[in-house]
């Protein structure tokens, strides 16, 4: 069986404790993965200041090469696995076991690899973005220029303690970044999807990183709390519940449910249709896993007939192999899971005031098995109020609620948001938008919620976590 060792600070360590991984279709052992435990990552963590040291003392402008060079060998070179044995992982090796641990089709992990690739290939530009295009020789001389103003910058701490999530390999390109900004890595890999963490850690060190910078850890609860207690900074990915042990920790950026949504505007209410395909790509892009998919479509009016049209597009939505390339969704990974989840949604459907609109239009029920594994099908609520239980949810797959909404109700109404692509020319509703604390990204125009410039910040400002600004004076 293949086993994935330990990264400690880039030197790879079997442990005696490790977990199996099952392969999502037949529930057998697929993968063995090394398991650390506390005592093991405290002593490791007493190692922050060296590693930091060492990744601090290259030039930001040597990191950005090095980066653009990772990119390259995550996307095609063949990288160590279990440098112990010997084994290597090719790229097609990579998609083959993303998608038998997770259940993603191979040409959505494709697809996540080159968003990986792209970040790690335009990391200038990323940095460019979050540092609002400060001169990278500040950061390697701890002091400069900026606006004609003297400008430094300290880092917050030795190292970034990363939570992970298993839901999609494309949210790893959110802790990428911290490389170009000199700050080492202590990665806790989500227990099915240890694959893409692994594989950037070998590729930076391929390309040329000091393999100090990068730690991985797979543990359990109690160890991802040990990390993020022990690390300068933290970023958490969970559920709402699990995000709750973190909250109140400044030193912990939480990325938890989403909620995005497009929001159909009274001055574009009666051309919803023009807009159809932005909605559905909202919904079911990268099999609705991510916290950028659209869960809701709030309109001020026609919800019905939206509700109709939606439901009748993905409805055409089935299952496939996870080698099919028109494969769009993706089965779960543990099949308990999923007939919970549509068991929440059918209890829900039983208070007044929503209408499961898919239902008319799939053959059978949400839920269903197939040889490739255990699927929801896409599902398209319409809720009759905004507080129902139903309007502001979110789950792992394209599960969407219409919500009509009076117009001064934007934005109060729609509650926190993460991205919002608002289909409206109205001056007035921008600017209430622009100006609400309860959105994060906010697309005008006819954008996919899924569409990220990379040259902006996403759920939090990396720069601003890692770093803060120290006031700076010179005599005479």
């Amino acid at each position: 069986m293949t086993h994935l060792p330990l990264l400690r600070m880039g030197v790879p360590y079997r442990s005696v404790d490790v977990a199996r991984v099952p392969d999502h279709r037949t529930r057998e052992p697929f993968v063995e993965v090394s398991q650390a435990n506390v005592g093991l990552m405290r002593r490791d963590l007493l190692g922050q200041a060296q590693a930091h040291a060492e990744l601090a003392a290259l030039p930001v402008r040597q990191l950005l090469a090095i980066a653009s060079r990772a990119a390259d060998e995550f996307m095609r070179s063949d990288l160590p696995l279990d440098p112990i044995a010997g084994a290597m992982q090719s790229p097609e090796d990579y998609v083959r076991q993303v998608s038998a641990t997770t259940g993603l089709p191979w040409v959505l992990v494709r697809r996540n690899m080159e968003k990986i690739r792209g970040v790690m290939a335009e990391m200038g530009d990323v940095i460019a973005g979050l540092t609002r295009g400060l001169d990278p020789d500040v950061l390697d001389a701890g002091m400069g220029a900026a606006a004609g103003h003297a400008v430094s910058f300290y880092p917050r701490g030795h190292s970034l303690g990363v939570v992970l999530p298993n839901n999609s390999p494309g949210v790893h390109s959110l802790w990428v970044p911290a490389v170009g900004l000199k700050i080492p890595l202590v990665l806790k890999p989500g227990g099915s999807e240890p694959w893409t963490p692994y594989r950037i850690a070998q590729a930076f060190i391929a390309a040329g990183c000091p393999p100090s910078a990068f730690s991985l850890y797979p543990t359990d609860h109690g160890g991802a709390g040990e990390i993020l207690r022990n690390t300068g900074r933290g970023m958490f990915f969970g559920d709402a519940a699990s995000a709750k042990r973190f909250a109140s920790d400044p030193r912990v950026e939480i990325h938890g449910p989403g909620y995005s949504k497009v929001l159909v505007a009274p001055d574009a209410a009666d051309r919803w249709r023009d807009y159809l395909d932005v909605m559905v790509a909202s919904v079911v892009e990268n099999g609705g896993r991510s916290c950028v998919n659209a869960s809701g479509i709030w309109v001020t009016a026609h919800a019905a007939d939206l509700a109709r049209a939606l439901a009748e597009r993905l409805a055409r939505i089935v299952p496939l192999a996870a080698e099919d390339e028109a494969a769009t969704l993706a089965p779960f990974a543990d099949p308990d899971v999923a007939a919970r989840i549509s068991a929440m949604i059918d209890a829900d459907l039983a208070e007044p005031g929503a209408i499961d609109f898919t239902a008319q239009y799939r053959k059978g029920p949400r839920l269903v098995s197939t040889g490739s594994g255990t699927y929801l099908l896409p599902t398209v609520v319409l809720c009759e109020r905004h507080d129902h239980p139903l309007a502001n949810r979110e789950f792992l797959f394209p599960f969407v609620s219409v919500v009509p909404v009076s117009a001064d109700g934007i934005p109060a109404a729609l509650g926190r948001t993460l991205v919002l692509t608002a289909l409206t020319d109205d001056a007035g509703l921008q600017q209430r938008l622009l100006q609400s604390p309860l959105v994060d990204r906010l697309n005008f125009g006819a954008v996919p919620t899924l569409r990220i410039g990379w040259d902006q910040p996403h759920e939090g400002n990396l720069f601003d976590h890692l770093y803060a600004r120290r006031a700076i004076q010179r005599a005479g």
